[in-house]
């Protein structure tokens, strides 16, 4: 009896079509990922001096409760929603978000109301916004 012998070939792993397949995946996630623009808003902190600062006239000031509720210019809003706070920005303003934009608030405060009122401004395009303080012994 003759058997025959086969030749035995080495099994191979093409990588090819892996690095092809791999390749498109990168390709396709670098294509669909969205690149979020975010917006900068320049922010004046606030150091406390003995010298009075002189405030521009044509500026408008969002005060705070330690409540929370919001008042533009002296005039008090009805909710705290940041809709309505972003239309009464608007209002005041007359469309012009270059104008600068003061953040009064209480010493107690809630933190959220500030963001709040943060986010409002730089929703509307206010880009010059600065935090008012008062003096360490005024009251």
């Amino acid at each position: 009896m003759k058997f025959t012998h086969s030749i035995k070939t080495e099994a191979e792993i093409n990588l090819t079509p892996l690095i092809d397949v791999v390749f498109l995946l990168l390709i396709f996630f670098m294509v669909s990922t969205t690149f979020i623009g975010e917006s900068h808003l320049s922010i004046d902190l606030p150091e406390a001096s003995s010298e009075d600062v002189n405030i521009a006239r044509d500026q408008i000031e969002v005060s705070i409760t330690r409540q929370g509720d919001f008042a533009v210019n002296g005039t008090a809003l009805i909710d705290t929603s940041i809709e309505s706070l972003k239309d009464a920005l608007l209002q005041a303003s007359n469309g012009d978000n270059s104008m600068p934009l003061t953040i009064i608030a209480d010493a107690a405060t809630p933190h959220q109301s500030v963001v709040m009122a943060m986010d409002a401004a730089g929703q509307s395009g206010f880009a010059h916004l600065s935090i008012a303080t008062r003096l360490g012994g005024e009251k």
